[in-house]
């Protein structure tokens, strides 16, 4: 295991924290567990804004080829790049958010 000194300064944050009286780990583990959470929202949203545009899930958009479809704009094409990112997100996020249960109970 390895130890890891943190700042005065940074100590005093995680003191003043609405997480309670657990410990730093506890609190940092509670701080990145928050962190994934809201960019799993970020990624749903976007993935709901999308599917509401185009009326369709992702998968519907790339097996229906809605880029070609659309001519190749520049709009559809930046909209599936930003879709597959928030799409490939959310399944990141959900592995990290597991990985990091599984280490807390461990």
């Amino acid at each position: 295991m390895t130890a890891v000194v943190l700042l005065e300064r940074t100590q005093e944050f995680l003191r003043e924290t609405m997480l309670g009286d657990q410990d730093p780990d506890t609190k940092v583990r509670q701080l990145i567990e928050a962190e994934y959470l809201r960019q799993e929202a970020r990624y749903r949203r976007l993935d709901l804004a999308l599917a509401r545009k185009y009326g369709m899930t992702f998968d519907d958009f790339i097996a229906h080829r809605i880029t070609r479809e659309k001519g190749y704009t520049w709009e559809v094409e930046q909209d599936a790049m930003d879709w597959e990112t928030a799409v490939g997100g959310m399944v990141t996020i959900e592995r990290k958010l597991k990985e990091l249960e599984k280490s807390t109970s461990a």
